[in-house]
């Protein structure tokens, strides 16, 4: 895709979001009219219909010119908090409420008109609701598991994370489930998209822990990469040269990172955690008789594999200049 048809593209989404609002507007006002002009027929009796359906029919049509005028109130308050918000998942979770909101309101409106007698619909409504309750537990539970996500916001539409064997990143949130575009897999050892959806009941976080690697308030994640040198290499050398290019990719956006976690830690009663300055090596003794130098690093989770990728070709063409001060390790005898 080029640069103009990138350009394009919200515009394009814009007008056919724009597009599908008025349709679903028009559509409701044109059923809140056929609605109200039906209600005014059977009223005044131009057909022969029997007692039974003079009685109900009006009610009927009472009752979806109601509700047609319940889901134009709706679509306007999505649309006005859709152009009005500046945050899209805030948006995303208040519109899910209204329409719950809404789905709930109609089914009011649809008990109370039928039925004149409140006491009764009120009983038969809780008979309902307890065989429902028993019938229909996980459903149940993985709406409570919405509500929970809505109200405490463990993790959002965009987030990456970790839901007991599941990794992905959060692409829906729907009232009984949730749906990850999967990174990783069964098929891939680094963190980029399988190419596989990912959808599990919401119920499921109430069971297992929850892993944000997009966490708002600090959405980086630690990396490492570990190069293998012999023991005879310079070590000060390999350091200053995985330092030097490291800061030159990272950029100076890194230190700013390191500044709020330690901002962040300063506020919690960890006062002891060692944040070091970016980036930094670590070295350790291998099994295989060599020294490990880790290169460890804050980076953006779904930029980690991209990030990796550059740092590992740029640290080995700089260090195989040099051989004489950078040795690699050529058989676990080195």
């Amino acid at each position: 895709m080029d640069i103009k048809q990138q350009q394009a593209t919200p515009a394009h989404r814009r007008g056919t979001s724009k597009a599908a609002h008025h349709l679903f507007i028009g559509g409701y006002i044109l059923f809140a009219v056929i609605s109200i002009g039906c209600y005014f027929v059977f009223r005044l009796h131009f057909f022969g219909f029997s007692a039974i359906l003079a009685k109900w029919l009006p009610k009927l049509c009472m009752t979806c010119f109601c509700i047609a005028l319940l889901l134009i109130l709706s679509r306007v308050i999505q649309r006005a908090l859709s152009r009005n918000a500046e945050s899209k998942v805030a948006v995303y979770n208040v519109v899910r409420v209204i329409r719950l909101i809404t789905i709930v309101l109609a089914a009011l409106i649809l008990i109370s008109f039928l039925n004149a007698n409140w006491y009764a619909a009120a009983a038969s409504l809780g008979i309902i609701s307890l065989i429902l309750g028993f019938a229909l537990q996980t459903p149940i539970a993985s709406l409570i598991g919405w509500i929970y996500i809505v109200i405490r916001s463990p993790y959002q539409v965009g987030d990456r994370i970790q839901v007991g064997d599941f990794t992905g990143d959060v692409v829906e949130i729907s009232y009984l489930d949730t749906t990850l575009w999967e990174f990783a897999g069964d098929y891939l050892s680094n963190d980029v998209p399988s190419g596989r959806l990912i959808r599990f009941p919401n119920s499921l976080i109430f069971q297992n822990e929850v892993y944000n690697y997009s966490w708002n308030k600090f959405p980086y994640i630690w990396n490492e990469i570990p190069f293998h040198v012999a023991y005879e290499s310079d070590l000060a050398f390999v350091e200053e040269a995985i330092r030097k290019i490291a800061g030159d990719e990272l950029g100076e956006g890194m230190q700013e990172r390191v500044k709020e976690l330690r901002a962040m830690i300063s506020e919690t009663p960890v006062d002891e955690l060692e944040v070091k300055e970016f980036p930094f090596v670590n070295f350790r003794i291998n099994a295989n008789t060599w020294v490990e130098v880790l290169l460890i690093y804050l980076v953006e989770p779904k930029q980690s594999a991209a990030m990796r990728t550059r740092l590992i070709k740029r640290i080995l063409e700089e260090l195989k200049r040099s051989p004489d001060k950078a040795m690699f390790p050529k058989t676990n005898a080195r």
